[in-house]
């Protein structure tokens, strides 16, 4: 978010999102102000400045800036460090509080709808965080922050301006000790609108603790108090036709109340009191009056309503009826009834609901101020929160506007003074010439109020006070004969005739500072009465419930003097508060409505001109001016600047002062461009601040770059020497633990080989200490090499490992029992054509056995195995002989006949015939039928003849005698044939 800068940073963004202080704007112009306003309305940056004022314009919508991360980030800075808000004037009056052990008061102040309410509301949020925290005063913070919502129930309605708009008045006190802690508080509260209670125009409501209690309640309370769960069916809650509010959730704010009442200490007795006193207004609202033979009022006997009003403030039922329809004469020592009017009847009971509901609130007010009371008589210093009224204009304006406009001129009258006096003692205090402001005075509308015996309030109760048919319009005609040549008064009989069209002959008008408003006459002198007949007096104080008893008590019962009315008591308390306030030292917070209709990012230029002058802003304004637009202290304005001279950069030794004179020269400031007083430099224009700015944005991205070099090699630097140092302590820890096991590890090995070498010199003894692990390692050394060199088969008689002498008999059984192993596998593993195979050779070898000489040597490896398999065979070979089934298949040598040249070839025995076999060609097929006898060599030649008859004629023939000679076929082959 671009406010997220400090104040004369921001003002490298003023082009877009505007100037944070309105001091600092070129031009001093209404047109300059409300374009400044929009572009930061249009950011969402709802505060602005004005020197220490702040201008807040209400969003319309949740802004995510009053969490807990903005609270920290505004506590303990300095004023303009960070972007306006309102955390900022809290703290800075805060810490102005303690610093200088001072009172002070921040006054916020704008139109109905404008978040006067809000703001106090974030204010009190902010020093329940802000605080230093403990057990009491987290619990005087909670009864701060929860008399809100219960002073918002009893105080704050529905208007047509705002939905929370408040009814009243209010002055709270926060005490804080010397150490900063919130320890008690106390408040004030002003003109509560009783008239509401009775009456509201239309599309507006009662006060919002009716419909809190008739929607929230629940139904034992209900029945209790006699209620019904609907709005529609009581008078007083009907009359604005808006008891629906989408905006106000009753039943949620009716759990927030009850909780809220608890917290601030009510009991549960009063609790009860309290909500019998709501429901006895609402009864009161819905007694109906019918009219005799002779006029006057009489009550229904079955008046239920009555009833329960009697019973709920515990007052006998005859008494109550009386009293709404007689009123009590004393002629001398005797007492008379007169009856009512039904207008009457209905004013007394109109006028009973108003007393009952407002001391009501004034005892609510009362039991807060308890709550918050701090017992400790040790000094203690305050912040006021004045949440007042605003200025209000309505279609129709009566005297409760009347008083909450008088009471907005009274404070502005008191804002300008405290301004004009806090600039001019800051000119002073500095050395500077003050040069006058021209502002509009109020003093002149304020006079034309409360002035004695010619004021319209004096004028008002003298008309309440002469005995005779004094009515609203005599109070009129009172008030044009006083001041009818006053500049600022006027009605329709002495307006001229173009003013005349837009004042009816009941009105009168006023020019405020804050522009013109027609007030309706109708009503004045009642309100400004508002008396209650002695007889319902004597009544209510007999009430049974508590507090209606002890709100009414407390009045002077047998006093002849009538009481101050409405107004005076108002103009009183007003004097008090302004006494109050000129005890300290003055915070403002102003507050605009954005629109009318309460949508959010919708500006209304003409809404907020208007309100910008009647808050006096551009008086303010040109009073904060005063000739120079920007002062700072020497400290912060060299702290800040100080770069952009090499004389002062990076550390200025000397005074700030002179600092600031070398800086400001080095800028070429021209003289008439500054003021230097005795601890703030004032410069007069906004560009001269501007270029110095500007200059510095420029500047600091030099800075920053040479800071991060600098920032950069510091750390670079530091890691690396600190890697260095690591790595020396890594050295030479390593290289300890490697010394030290180097060292262990030749201790062991001596002690080993000491071992060995006793043990190898007794190894032909008996088993001792010396030689036992010797003996060991012998015994398993040669069981890791017999492992890995065992005999692979059974035949294998040569290549058993010879032992060491204490193991012969252990390598004997092992021998033997391995032998075993291999036979037992060797058999396990013989397949039946095997099996058969080994038969065929075992009879073979009975057969030859003796009649060999070379017997013994052939059959020394009898399990050589020299057939060949099919896939040795050539392919063309197998498709023409395996229908005869292949048995037996070996590689042989043939020898021809001359020079006995040997030729490879293949001897395949199938069952039918015999096959001399070369590479893919069959040599000669012979048959066994044709087989008459085999011949083997006795001698080592291993060479075998077949004896074939010789049938074909193309065969070659020796033959002596004339007998046919057998064809003799040598063919060479290993004895594994026979086998």
């Amino acid at each position: 978010m671009q406010g997220q800068l400090d104040m004369e940073g921001a003002l490298t963004a003023r082009s877009r999102v505007g100037i944070q202080d309105f001091v600092l704007l070129d031009e001093t112009t209404e047109t300059a102000f409300l374009s400044n306003l929009k572009k930061r309305f249009q950011e969402n940056l709802i505060y602005t400045y004005i020197g220490t004022l702040l201008v807040s314009v209400n969003p319309y919508k949740e802004l995510s800036i009053y969490n807990k991360k903005q609270m920290d980030l505004y506590m303990g800075v300095n004023f303009f460090e960070l972007p306006p808000h309102i955390y900022a004037l809290a703290d800075n009056a805060y810490h102005t509080m303690l610093a200088e052990l001072s009172n002070h008061f921040i006054l916020i102040s704008g139109e109905s709808g404008a978040g006067k309410t809000e703001a106090s509301k974030k204010i009190l949020q902010y020093y329940a965080v802000s605080c230093p925290s403990t057990t009491l005063l987290d619990t005087v913070r909670d009864k701060m922050l929860m008399s809100n919502p219960v002073l918002e129930a009893f105080g704050n309605a529905k208007t047509l301006k705002n939905d929370n708009s408040s009814r009243f008045g209010k002055y709270m006190d926060i005490q804080f000790n010397s150490e900063g802690d919130a320890v008690g508080g106390h408040i004030l509260n002003y003109l509560l609108e009783k008239s509401r209670v009775v009456h509201q125009n239309h599309g507006e409501r009662n006060f919002h603790i009716f419909y809190q209690l008739v929607d929230g309640g629940d139904e034992e309370l209900l029945q209790r108090l006699g209620l019904e769960r609907d709005c529609g069916h009581y008078n007083y809650l009907t009359q604005g036709e808006c008891a629906i509010v989408p905006s106000i959730n009753d039943k949620n704010d009716w759990k927030s109340v009850k909780n809220a009442l608890q917290i601030i200490d009510i009991d549960e007795t009063n609790r009860n009191n309290l909500f019998e006193i709501i429901a006895s207004v609402l009864h009161l609202g819905n007694v109906h009056f019918e009219s005799d033979a002779k006029g006057h009022a009489i009550l229904n006997n079955n008046n239920a309503d009555v009833r329960w009003v009697s019973n709920l403030l515990g007052v006998d039922n005859y008494r109550l009826q009386e009293g709404l329809t007689y009123r009590k004469i004393e002629a001398k020592q005797d007492q008379v009834l007169s009856p009512f009017s039904i207008d009457h009847a209905v004013y007394a009971r109109d006028a009973l609901a108003k007393a009952i509901y407002g001391h009501t609130f004034t005892w609510l007010v009362n039991r807060i101020n308890e709550s918050l009371e701090n017992t400790d008589a040790s000094r203690k210093t305050v912040i006021g929160l004045l949440d007042i009224y605003g200025f209000e204009v309505f279609y129709v304006n009566s005297f409760e506007q009347f008083c909450i406009n008088y009471c907005n001129e009274k404070l502005q009258q008191l804002f300008i003074q405290l301004t004009l006096k806090s600039e001019q003692e800051e000119y002073e205090a500095e050395d500077i010439e003050w040069e006058p402001v021209q502002f509009f005075n109020n003093k002149i509308i304020c006079d034309l109020v409360e002035e004695k015996h010619r004021g319209i309030i004096s004028i008002l109760d003298e008309e309440c006070l002469r005995p005779g048919d004094a009515t609203d319009l005599t109070f009129l005609e009172r008030l044009e004969e006083k001041m009818g040549n006053h500049p600022h008064f006027v009605t329709h009989k002495l307006a001229d005739k173009m003013t005349r069209k837009s004042l009816e002959r009941g009105d009168f008008r006023l020019l405020h500072y804050a522009g013109e408003v027609t007030y309706c006459v109708v009503g004045f002198l009642d309100k400004n009465n508002d008396l209650l007949y002695r007889n319902i007096k004597d009544l209510i104080r007999q009430s049974k419930n508590a507090i209606v008893r002890e709100c009414f008590t407390t009045m002077v019962p047998d006093s002849k003097r009538r009481p101050e009315t409405v107004a005076t008591q108002f103009k009183s308390s007003l004097l008090k508060l302004t006494e109050i306030l000129m005890a300290k030292e003055a915070w403002y917070i102003r507050c605009l409505k954005s629109n009318e209709s309460k949508q959010p990012g919708q500006f209304d230029e003409a809404l907020i001109r208007h309100q910008v002058k009647y808050l006096g802003l551009m008086e303010h304004l040109r009073v904060r001016r005063a000739g120079f637009a920007y002062r700072r202290k020497y400290e912060i304005f060299l702290q800040r600047y100080k770069p952009l001279c090499p004389a002062t950069w990076p550390h200025w030794r000397g005074l700030p002062a002179d600092g600031v004179e070398v800086l400001v020269q080095h800028l070429g400031y021209m003289p008439d461009e500054y003021r230097m007083g005795r601890t703030k430099i004032f410069i007069r224009h906004p560009r001269t601040l501007y270029a110095t700015e500007d200059a510095f944005e420029k500047c600091k991205h030099q800075l920053a770059t040479r800071l991060q070099a600098k920032y950069k090699g510091y750390r670079a630097k530091g890691e690396f020497k600190k890697q260095k140092e690591a790595a020396t302590k890594i050295e030479t820890c390593w290289r300890g633990v490697q010394a030290r096991k180097e060292r262990d590890k030749r201790a062991w090995a001596v002690k080993v080989i000491k071992k060995f070498i006793k043990g190898y010199m007794t190894r032909g003894q008996a088993k001792t200490t010396d030689n036992s692990e010797y003996l060991a390692f012998v015994r398993q050394n040669y069981l890791n090499k017999l492992k890995s060199n065992l005999p692979k088969t059974v035949l294998d008689k040569t290549t058993w490992l010879p032992p060491p002498h204490v193991l012969s008999e252990t390598s004997e059984l092992l021998r033997k029992l391995h032998y075993r192993l291999l036979v037992r596998k060797y058999v396990r593993g013989i397949t039946p054509q095997k099996k058969a195979q080994f038969e065929s050779k075992f009879i073979t070898s009975t057969m030859f056995k003796g009649k060999k000489e070379s017997y013994p040597q052939s059959v020394a490896q009898p399990f050589v195995d020299t057939r060949i398999s099919e896939q040795d065979i050539n392919v063309r070979v197998l498709q023409m002989i395996r229908s005869e089934q292949i048995k037996y298949s070996v590689p042989v040598i043939k020898y021809d006949r001359n020079g006995f040249k040997p030729r490879a070839r293949q001897l395949i025995l199938t069952r039918a015939a015999a096959y001399v076999v070369e590479e893919a060609k069959i040599k000669q097929r012979v048959q066994y039928t044709s087989l008459t006898g085999v011949s083997v060599s006795n001698l080592t030649d291993c060479v075998i003849v077949f004896h074939i008859t010789c049938e074909d004629p193309k065969q070659k023939v020796r033959g002596r005698g004339g007998l046919r000679q057998l064809k003799a076929l040598r063919l060479v082959a290993t004895l594994s044939i026979l086998a």
